[in-house]
C-alpha cells in the first residue's frame, strides 16, 4: 500500500495536527514541504490539492483532502483498528461529546490563538508589526475559554471524558505555540487542571515527534 502523502510545513499548526493523528494511528506517511517563500502553495500544481492554497493537503491513493479538521476525522475512522482507540469515541454518545468539544476548538479556543500568533509571531517575520490591543484583547478572550475549559477539566481527565480523543489532539498545535512561542505559558500554567491536561497530552509519543520539528523560521 502507497504512503498517504502529507503536502505542507511541519510548523504549521494544520499540518501538526493531521501529523500527529497519523502518529496517533500508527500510519506510516511522506511529509512533502512545500515552498512557501517561493510562493509554491499558490502555484496549479498545489492548488489542484488544495484551492485555497493552505496548508496542508493530503493525498491517499486516489482521494486528496484538505482542511486539517476533516482529514483527522477521516484518518480517525479509516484507521480505527490501529494505534490509539476510539479517538472518535465508542458510542454514539460519546461521538457527540467529541464533536461538541471539537467545535469548541475550532470556534472559541482557535481564532484567538490564532490571533495572537499572527501577531506576535507571524506579522514581525512578515516585517510587520505586533499590534498590542488586538493582543490584550484576544488574550483576554482566550483567558475566559479557558476558564471555560479549567472547569470542564476538573471534573474528567480529557475533554470528552476519561480518553483521550479528537478534541484533545485538534489543541495541542496552538497549545504548543501558546507554551513555547508566544510568551503566554501562563494561561495554561495558572489553570491547575488546565495546566494537568496539557502536561498529559503534550508527553504522548505520536505528540513528541512533531513537536521538536515545529519551529518557526526566522527573518
Amino acid at each position: 500500500m502507497a504512503k498517504i502523502k502529507v503536502h505542507g510545513l511541519p510548523f504549521s499548526s494544520c499540518t501538526a495536527r493531521v501529523l500527529a493523528c497519523l502518529n496517533e494511528k500508527q500510519v506510516e506517511y511522506e511529509l512533502i514541504p512545500v515552498n512557501a517563500r517561493a510562493g509554491d502553495h499558490k502555484k496549479p500544481q498545489y492548488l489542484s490539492l488544495n484551492p485555497f492554497g493552505l496548508f496542508p493537503a493530503l493525498e491517499d491513493g486516489c482521494l486528496t483532502l484538505f482542511e486539517s479538521r476533516a482529514i483527522i476525522k477521516y484518518l480517525a475512522k479509516k484507521y480505527e483498528g490501529q494505534g490509539c482507540p476510539n479517538l472518535l469515541g465508542s458510542t454514539v454518545e460519546e461521538e457527540a461529546v467529541v464533536e461538541q468539544w471539537c467545535e469548541v476548538e475550532s470556534h472559541h479556543f482557535n481564532p484567538p490563538c490564532y490571533a495572537l500568533v499572527s501577531q506576535i509571531i507571524i506579522n514581525p517575520l512578515k516585517g510587520g508589526t505586533t499590534d498590542e490591543a488586538v493582543v490584550e484583547s484576544n488574550a483576554e478572550k482566550l483567558s475566559r475559554v479557558l476558564d471555560v475549559y479549567e472547569d470542564r477539566l476538573s471534573k474528567s481527565k480529557y475533554l470528552a471524558g476519561d480518553w483521550f480523543s479528537l478534541a484533545d489532539l485538534q489543541h495541542m498545535p496552538f497549545l504548543h505555540y501558546l507554551v513555547n512561542d508566544v510568551g503566554k505559558a501562563t494561561l495554561i500554567s495558572s489553570r491547575k487542571h488546565v495546566n494537568a491536561w496539557w502536561e498529559d497530552i503534550c508527553s504522548r509519543p505520536a505528540w513528541k515527534k512533531i513537536a521538536v520539528h515545529m519551529k518557526f523560521p526566522s527573518k
